[in-house]
């Protein structure tokens, strides 16, 4: 199969979380992800409620982050906060995991932080690792809590402490042997560079630019060796949030 002929529209969570996002900026994403046919819109919690109306009885789903961008407030704020995005229309949740206590060892608390929602909720739940913050031993351990715990992907990145990679989501893939989908998010800037993810495992991604990267995959005469540069470009400047 070519690149062309991969739909990443289904696969794109349209991400919204900027501090100075406005309710006219989630109007203009929840119809963008209706036009477009992204699998959902993620915004910040504030903003569940109008999202879930503006998508009533609509394909795509409301998704939101808790515990964002840090993974760093106690659990019980986590809980309540899940539970309120819940009630007022999400669907799916993207939790950062404990970072601090998969650092300090205690991972008996980062397992028991993400599995309260999991199971609370009984939501869709995209566990955040923070790859590019965690050592490779980390990584693998933190993979392997979330999926123990109930998570239902298992997600690179925020997007405020560096982008998604390929070796990053092989090494996803390689760990989670299919038991849960991977979402790649951070500093997908090109159609070429979400491909690439995409062939790595990737089965979620997360932009804020859904709909340049359409418009570079339709862009007129765009050779293999274009979309190759616009790849290496993108990996220059992974580190862009979202």
């Amino acid at each position: 199969m070519s690149d062309f002929d991969i739909d990443i529209a289904p696969m794109i969570d349209h991400s919204l979380l900027v501090a100075t996002a406005t309710p006219e900026d989630v109007t203009r994403w929840c119809n963008e992800a209706e036009r477009y046919n992204f699998a959902a819109v993620c915004i910040h919690p504030r903003y569940v409620r109008l999202a879930a109306e503006l998508l009533n009885n609509k394909r795509v789903k409301v998704c939101t982050v808790i515990g964002f961008p840090t993974g760093a407030t106690t659990s019980a704020v986590k809980l309540y906060e899940a539970q309120e995005a819940i009630d007022n229309g999400a669907a799916e949740l993207d939790v950062v995991i404990d970072l601090g206590s998969l650092k300090a060892g205690k991972v008996d608390d980062v397992h028991a932080d993400l599995a309260a929602i999991c199971h609370e909720t009984g939501k869709t739940v995209k566990a955040i690792l923070e790859m590019s913050l965690l050592t490779p031993e980390e990584q693998r351990i933190a993979a392997e809590i979330c999926m123990d715990a109930g998570a239902s992907y298992l997600k690179t990145s925020t997007g405020w402490n560096g982008g998604a990679t390929v070796a990053d989501i092989k090494l996803l893939a390689e760990l989670s042997k299919e038991r849960v989908g991977i979402k790649a998010a951070g500093g997908i800037k090109t159609h070429a560079e979400a491909i690439a993810l995409v062939r790595a495992g990737a089965t979620r991604l997360g932009t804020s630019r859904g709909v340049a990267l359409l418009k570079d995959r339709d862009r007129p005469n765009r050779s293999k060796g274009d979309q190759s540069a616009d790849a290496d470009r993108a990996r220059e400047n992974a580190d862009d949030q979202y």
